[in-house]
């Protein structure tokens, strides 16, 4: 499994420039195709859990339960993945979290082939698996990154990652809603349409296979720590990481910012998705664009953070990014008598890509300085704490979701009205968090 391509016994100076580097262009298809199945298959279990027309499966909005059984798998394995990332060399960690891929996908199959007999608790399964898979991915995803590349290249490498990401995350959002289109009818029992969708399950089968290949690619790194024991800690905060966090308050911040991040952006997708369905009357295809086109805004947001950040940190791009977020948020919740959005379908698209822009501008920063900051035996299980806290809080938002729902339902409100209230979650942010100087 060895890639001796730009090997790192002569240290990071005898690496590869960035841009030449043929491992980190296979770490970057790789995530690229992992993002892409995820999505698609998270997306699709969203549409389906939206009520919309005779043939729904639930009568209530359900998008939160899938958020849920989505996320359960980080909270509980990120620990455990960490661990592994830190005691193990991470890239054949990388490569086998990809063979499993290609498992879970095959199951995917399975479940639309017998939706009549599994019913959506059999999808419901796989997303969890997908999770599970995902969970263990991660660590060693991010934690390789500054192990196997040279220090100054970091921001723009985590541009380019992120950008290609959430590349993947348009194309596999906006793939769900064409399947949902092209195979789903809205007035049939699902029963009745799910098993035309093994089409769809095949070609995530075919990535997958696509994505364990250029796993392969990937560059051989040593154990960070190879005498590092297992402790049951490590399955919630082990001792050296709260240490860490301790004496560390601008990590333990930036953690803690992220939290919130994506407590938001968890709801933000279910939220996108309920008004496109239900206010916007879209359909699953345009709605389905709709929750993509706010990737297409992340990538593009990423990769300028990237190079405002030369090299390092950039805190007045973390300040821009969050009241970016919080003014976007607060344009799209605003609906006119009759339950009329202000800016209807093409409007929301072009606020979705400049939302995009400013989660971009947000995130990139920050997560610079989660990778680079904690010593080297430690960056595998502080990025698994920060992956365990991040999908603590999308867990989290399935619950919120559901709170806003009631609230918007409750009193009559246009689905719009779910916006403000993200706004108000993030405004403490965009006051009162700041990168430090020296990050």
């Amino acid at each position: 499994m060895r890639n001796i391509i730009g090997s790192s016994h002569g240290g990071k100076d005898a690496l590869p420039r960035l841009y030449a580097d043929v491992a980190f262009w296979g770490m970057t298809a790789t995530q690229l195709f992992g993002a892409f199945n995820d999505n698609l298959f998270k997306q699709l279990m969203l549409l389906l859990a939206v009520p919309v027309g005779l043939g729904a499966v639930f009568q209530q909005d359900q998008q939160g339960l899938a958020t849920i059984v989505f996320s359960l798998p980080f909270v509980l394995f990120s620990g455990y993945a960490g661990f592994l990332a830190d005691r193990y060399s991470k890239q054949p960690i990388i490569v086998l979290a990809k063979v499993t891929e290609i498992a879970v996908m095959l199951l995917g199959l399975l479940a639309f082939v017998y939706y009549s007999v599994a019913g959506y608790s059999g999808l419901l399964v796989v997303l969890f698996l997908m999770g599970a898979q995902s969970a263990f991915f991660g660590p060693s995803k991010y934690g390789i990154l500054p192990e196997m590349l040279r220090t100054e290249d970091l921001p723009r490498a985590n541009g380019i990652m992120v950008m290609t990401t959430f590349l993947a995350i348009i194309f596999g959002t906006a793939a769900a809603g064409f399947l949902g289109d092209w195979f789903l009818d809205p007035d049939t029992p699902l029963a009745e349409t799910a098993p035309g969708m093994w089409v769809g399950s095949a070609f995530c089968i075919g990535i997958a296979v696509v994505g364990t290949v250029t796993s392969l690619l990937v560059r051989w790194v040593p154990p960070a720590q190879p005498d590092l024991r297992f402790r049951w800690s490590a399955l919630t905060l082990p001792p050296e990481s709260r240490r860490v966090l301790r004496d560390d308050s601008p990590l333990l911040m930036a953690i803690l910012a992220t939290c919130v991040f994506w407590l938001v952006s968890g709801v933000a997708i279910q939220a996108i998705n309920s008004l496109g369905l239900v206010q916007l009357d879209a359909g699953k295809l345009k709605t389905s664009i709709m929750t993509a086109i706010i990737g297409l805004g992340i990538a593009l947001g990423a990769l300028i953070a990237g190079k405002l950040c030369r090299g390092r940190a950039n805190p007045r791009v973390v300040t821009a990014g969050a009241w970016g977020l919080v003014l976007l948020f607060l344009a799209m919740s605003i609906s006119l008598p009759g339950k009329v959005h202000l800016l209807g379908y093409t409007g929301s698209l072009a606020a979705l890509v400049l939302t995009g822009v400013a989660a971009g501008f947000f995130a990139i920063p920050v997560q610079v300085l989660i990778q680079a900051r904690p010593p080297d035996g430690l960056k595998g299980r502080m990025i698994a704490v920060m992956n365990q806290t991040n999908f603590l809080a999308i867990m989290l938002s399935g619950f919120v979701y559901y709170l806003f729902d009631w609230i918007v339902e409750g009193m009559d409100w246009p689905r719009s009205a779910i916006f403000a209230m993200m706004a108000i979650l993030l405004l403490p942010v965009a006051i009162f968090y700041r990168l430090p100087d020296d990050a």
